[in-house]
């Protein structure tokens, strides 16, 4: 029985892995993915990053220094185009410490079905050998890299490869109004970005909740209360310190 030869046209060709780095623009990610472009600069990058759309003006300068550096734009993934705004309004709630949908709905599910739809996809995370040993943030959809776990670096060689570099990372990395922020970064933003505080104040008196908890701290939970104090002059405990952030956001 005469075999037939089956021209190697015939067979679909494997589509090639993609080499993304996740860049929310914190420090991790920031000097992973130039370090990344600077050592292995045959790769064919590309960044990701999930703007919401309530990033305050010094984090959208440090996404467009960071696209004249690596010479590439960032690819922006939304969900359906929409802000964190629009899903305030739609959802007719507030993100706080009971509904934290925001990181998920604008973030992480955004970037999975990207991945997802864009595979094979191996994504770099910024996880530092210094923290907590997880299957990443992603999930087992997503193939996932650690380099700074292979690097054995922790955040003194992070920050330490920024300052060779000359980078610098803004205060805020996330949301403008994220209920898990700190006082003093709500003390910030009611001083710097009154019109922001003043919408989200706003937010809070039409829809009857507050971003903040109301029992998190001796302050007023709502910030039309908390401007007041401000206005007042009231001393913030440990002000100045590096506020918490949303572990997404600040990666």
């Amino acid at each position: 029985m005469t075999q037939l030869a089956i021209p190697q046209s015939y067979y679909p060709t494997p589509p090639e892995l993609r080499y993304v780095v996740g860049l929310s623009g914190g420090k991790d990610s920031t000097a992973l993915a130039l370090r990344l472009a600077e050592i292995e600069p045959d790769k064919p990058w590309e960044y990701i990053i999930t703007p919401t759309g309530d990033e305050l003006p010094p984090m959208l300068d440090h996404w467009a220094n960071l696209e004249r550096i690596l010479g590439k734009p960032l690819i922006r993934i939304t969900y359906k185009d929409r802000t964190l705004n629009d899903l305030i309004q739609l959802q007719n709630a507030l993100p706080n410490h009971r509904q934290r949908w925001c990181t998920r709905i604008l973030k992480i599910e955004p970037t999975i079905g990207w991945c997802v739809a864009n595979a094979p996809v191996l994504m770099h995370v910024g996880l530092r050998a210094d923290e907590d040993e997880r299957e990443g943030i992603y999930g087992h959809l997503v193939t996932s890299r650690f380099p700074f776990r292979e690097w054995n670096w922790g955040v003194k060689e992070v920050w330490a490869y920024l300052q060779r570099r000359g980078i610098s990372i803004p205060r805020r990395t996330d949301c403008a109004r994220c209920y898990h922020q700190r006082i003093g970064e709500w003390r910030d933003l009611w001083r710097d970005y009154p019109a922001i505080y003043d919408e989200a104040a706003e937010q809070e008196w039409e829809l009857g909740h507050t971003f903040r908890h109301p029992s998190r701290d001796d302050w007023p939970a709502a910030l039309l209360d908390l401007a007041k104090e401000f206005e007042a002059g009231r001393k913030i405990k440990g002000d100045g310190k590096e506020g918490r952030q949303c572990r997404v956001c600040s990666l």
